[in-house]
C-alpha cells in the first residue's frame, strides 16, 4: 500500500487528512510485518500508528495498554467512527468483560486493549489460544523495563507472548518517555530484528518555572494568591493522597473552583472527573499522578507540581499531557529541600528489602500458597509481593501452579540462590535520576534543553522558553494577610473518616487534624511517648471544633473510648474531658478480651483487621442497646481497629457509632 492509497483510507476512516512522516514510516513498517519500538512525545500521534493498520488487517489487533482512562477514551472515539473496538479490565463486570472476549474469539473485534494485569485471568490465557491475532501494540512501553519510569511486573508477561509470536505478525511498542539505556532493554526484549522510530521531543510552546519555597505553607500561600490568574484550566499534581484533599480543600476555603483525584476514588467518581476535566469543569484538578495518562485533551493550560517527581523522566511524561494544541502553556515546578525526602522514600521501597525476599522465599519454601496466603504469613504489602513475586519468578526460584482455577506458588527445589546485584544496581540508577531532577532544579541553562539532552533527544535546538532563558523569575512573598488565611484554615479542616461499611451501623467520623501536617502531631507524639502527661487543652478545643463541625448540635447517647494497647490512661482521659464539655454520659467499661499487638507492627490491611478481630468485650450490652455512642481514640491509621468495635457494638444493638480522633495519619497511599 503507497502512502497516498492509505492516506485516502485514512480521510474515509479517521476522517484525517494525512500522516505525518514519522506517523507514516511507523505505519509502512508495521504493514511488511515488521517490528517497531516508536518513541514520540506525547500528542504526536503515536496511537493512530496502530490503530489505521488495526482496521486495515484482518483479525484482532490486541493493544496491551496500563490506563484505563485512555482505554475508555479511544473505544469511544473508535466507536464513533464505525470501528469495531473494545477493551477488557477491572472496572467492568466479569459478565461484560466475558462476552468481549467471546466476541473477540468469533472475530467480531478489530481493536482490543487489555490491561497487562488481566493476563493473571484464566479465562484470558485460554482465549489467546483461539484467537486470530493480527498485531499487538505495547503502549507505555518503558514500563517493560525494570530502568524504566514505572515498571510494571505484568508487563513481563507480555514479552512471553511475544516471544510466541510467528515471524512476520507485526508488533509495536510505544511511548514518550525512553532514556537511551530503556530504549535498549525495551528493543532487546522485544527483540527479532526490532527497529526504533526516535522522533522529536522539544517542546517549544512551554513557559518553564521552578519556584524555590521553604515549606508547604508557602506553595500554598502562591497557588491560593495566582492560581486564578494563570490561563485558562490544567493540573495541579501533589505527592500523595492526602495532599490532594489537602490543597482542593484549601481552594474551596477561597473560592477556587477545583476537586481531587486520586486512585483511591471508585471508577464512577473517577470518570466523572476525567469528563469534567474535558468540559473544562474547574479551574483546575489536583491529582496524584493517577490523572492524565491517556487523557487527550489538547488544551490543558498548566501543570503544576508541587513536589519534586523522581526523575526529569517522570517529569516530561506529566508536563507533556499540556499544550497538545500548541498554544502556550505554563509548567512550575515547586521545590523546597525537604521535599526530597517523598521521593527517597518511594525509591527505597519500589524494591523490598532484601530481608522481604527472604520472608517470602521462606513461607513458599513450607507449601504452596496464593497471593493473599503470602501477604497473611509474611506481613507484606500487596505491591512489595507482587514484585518479590515477579523477581523470585524470573530468577527460576518460585514458580505458579494452577490447582484447579486458583494460583499458587511454590518453591523451585535447588534454584539458585536469590542474586541482589540486580535491585542494588537499579536502587543506585534510581537515586542517579533523582539527582538528575534536582540538577534540572538547580541548573541556570535551558530547562527544556535539560530534558530533551536526558531523554537522548539531542537536537541542535535554542531554547529560550524558561526562568533561566528569558522568562521571569517566580518568588514567594509571604504577607500577613496570606499567613492569617491558612491559619483561618487549618482551624476549620477537619479530615473525615472513612469507615462505613455494610453490616455496621458505624458512620464516617472526623480527626481535628492530619499527624504530620501541624502541630497536633508533635503534641500526641510528646504525651504518648515522651511522658508529656494528658494530651493539652489546645487539643481537646480543637477535637471539639471538629466535632460540631460535622455533628453540629447532635445529641449522643453515650461516649465510649477505645481501651489502650500501650498509652495508658491517655485517650480515657481525653474522652472524660470530652464528655463533661458535651454534657454526654461516658462509658469507661469496653475493653479488651485478649492482648492485641501495636498495629503499626502490621504491613498490610488482612494482618490489621486479623490483629484486632473480635479482640473487645462489654460486660453490660445493655450499655449501647438502642443507642448513639461517640466513639473516641487518639491516633487513626488503617481504621481497623475502629472498624471492630463498630462491628462489636452494633451486634450489640448500638443504632449509630460515630469515631472522632485527635489525628488522622497521613499513611502510605501515593497514587
Amino acid at each position: 500500500m503507497t502512502r497516498q492509497e492509505a492516506e485516502i483510507i485514512l480521510q474515509r476512516t479517521f476522517k484525517l487528512s494525512k500522516f505525518y512522516d514519522e506517523q507514516w514510516l511507523t505505519i509502512d513498517k508495521i504493514l511488511k510485518g515488521e517490528r517497531v519500538l516508536l518513541i514520540e512525545k506525547t500528542g504526536f500521534g503515536k496511537s493512530l500508528c496502530f490503530q489505521f493498520p488495526a482496521t486495515i488487517f484482518k483479525g484482532t489487533t490486541v493493544i496491551f495498554s496500563p490506563l484505563i482512562a485512555l482505554m475508555r477514551d479511544q473505544v469511544s472515539k473508535l466507536t464513533a467512527l464505525g470501528i469495531a473496538a473494545k477493551c477488557i479490565n477491572s472496572e467492568q463486570t466479569p459478565e461484560e468483560n466475558a462476552q468481549i472476549i467471546s466476541d473477540a474469539k468469533q472475530g467480531k473485534i478489530q481493536i482490543l486493549y487489555i490491561a497487562p494485569e488481566r493476563q493473571e485471568n484464566s479465562d484470558w490465557i485460554e482465549a489467546t489460544r483461539q484467537l486470530n491475532l493480527s498485531m499487538v501494540v505495547v503502549d507505555e512501553a518503558h514500563c517493560i523495563s525494570v530502568w524504566g519510569h514505572d515498571f510494571r511486573p505484568a508487563f513481563k508477561r507480555i514479552i512471553n507472548l511475544v516471544k510466541l509470536l510467528p515471524t512476520g505478525l507485526p508488533v509495536l511498542a510505544t511511548t514518550a518517555t525512553a532514556t537511551k539505556r530503556v530504549e535498549l532493554d525495551v528493543a532487546q526484549q522485544i527483540g527479532n530484528n526490532i527497529q526504533t522510530i526516535r522522533g522529536n521531543l522539544m517542546r517549544d510552546n512551554f513557559k518553564l518555572y521552578v519556584i524555590k519555597v521553604s515549606s508547604q505553607e508557602e506553595k500554598m500561600m502562591w497557588l491560593g494568591r495566582y492560581m486564578n490568574k494563570i490561563p485558562g484550566t490544567g493540573i495541579l499534581y501533589t505527592g500523595t493522597r492526602v495532599d490532594t484533599e489537602i490543597f482542593s480543600k484549601w481552594f474551596e476555603h477561597l473560592n477556587i473552583s477545583s476537586t481531587a483525584y486520586n486512585a483511591g476514588l471508585d471508577p464512577i467518581s473517577r470518570i466523572a472527573i476525567e469528563n469534567g476535566l474535558m468540559s473544562n469543569q474547574w479551574k483546575c484538578i489536583i491529582s496524584t499522578n493517577a490523572l492524565g495518562m491517556g487523557i487527550d485533551k489538547p488544551d490543558i493550560r498548566f501543570i503544576i507540581h508541587t513536589q519534586i517527581p523522581q526523575s526529569p523522566i517522570h517529569y516530561y511524561q506529566e508536563i507533556g499531557r499540556a499544550g497538545r494544541d500548541g498554544e502556550p502553556c505554563y509548567i512550575v515546578l515547586f521545590y523546597n529541600p525537604d521535599d526530597k525526602k517523598l521521593p527517597e522514600a518511594f525509591i527505597e521501597g519500589s524494591r523490598p528489602s532484601i530481608k522481604k525476599y527472604e520472608k517470602v522465599i521462606a513461607v513458599v519454601k513450607s507449601e504452596l500458597l496464593g497471593e493473599k496466603e503470602i501477604m497473611k504469613r509474611s506481613n507484606l504489602k500487596q505491591n512489595q509481593i507482587r514484585v518479590i513475586k515477579a523477581d523470585l519468578m524470573e530468577q527460576g526460584i518460585i514458580r505458579e501452579v494452577m490447582i484447579g482455577r486458583s494460583k499458587k506458588y511454590e518453591y523451585v527445589r535447588n534454584s539458585q540462590p536469590l542474586n541482589t546485584q540486580a535491585f542494588e544496581d537499579l536502587r543506585k540508577a534510581k537515586f542517579d535520576d533523582l539527582e538528575k531532577m534536582i540538577e534540572y532544579v538547580e541548573t541556570d541553562k535551558s530547562r527544556m534543553k535539560f530534558l530533551c539532552d536526558y531523554l537522548g533527544d539531542t537536537s541542535n535546538h535554542t531554547f529560550t522558553n524558561c526562568d533561566n532563558t528569558g522568562e521571569k523569575r517566580i518568588t514567594v512573598t509571604v504577607t500577613p494577610e496570606w499567613s492569617g488565611k491558612l491559619q483561618n484554615f487549618w482551624e476549620n479542616y477537619f479530615p473525615i473518616l472513612e469507615v462505613e461499611s455494610k453490616g455496621s451501623h458505624i458512620v464516617n467520623g472526623v480527626a481535628a487534624s492530619y499527624y504530620g501536617v501541624s502541630n497536633v502531631g508533635a503534641a500526641l507524639h510528646a504525651s504518648k511517648y515522651e511522658h508529656g502527661g494528658d494530651y493539652p487543652d489546645f487539643l481537646l478545643k480543637l477535637v471539639l471544633k471538629a466535632f460540631r463541625n460535622k455533628f453540629g448540635q447532635e445529641r449522643f447517647d453515650l461516649v465510649v473510648h477505645v481501651p489502650p494497647t500501650q498509652s495508658g490512661d491517655l485517650v480515657r482521659n481525653f474522652a472524660t474531658k470530652m464528655a463533661q464539655v458535651l454534657k454526654f454520659p461516658i462509658s469507661h467499661e469496653l475493653i479488651k478480651s485478649r492482648e492485641t499487638e501495636k498495629q503499626k507492627v502490621f504491613e498490610n490491611n488482612y494482618l490489621k483487621s486479623e490483629n484486632v478481630k473480635g479482640a473487645f468485650f462489654l460486660p453490660h450490652p445493655n450499655e449501647v442497646h438502642g443507642k448513639s455512642v461517640l466513639l473516641i481514640d487518639d491516633i487513626f491509621d488503617s481504621g481497623a481497629t475502629v472498624k471492630e468495635i463498630g462491628k462489636y457494638l452494633t451486634e450489640l444493638g448500638a443504632i449509630k457509632i460515630a469515631p472522632i480522633v485527635i489525628a488522622k495519619t497521613v499513611g502510605g497511599d501515593i497514587v
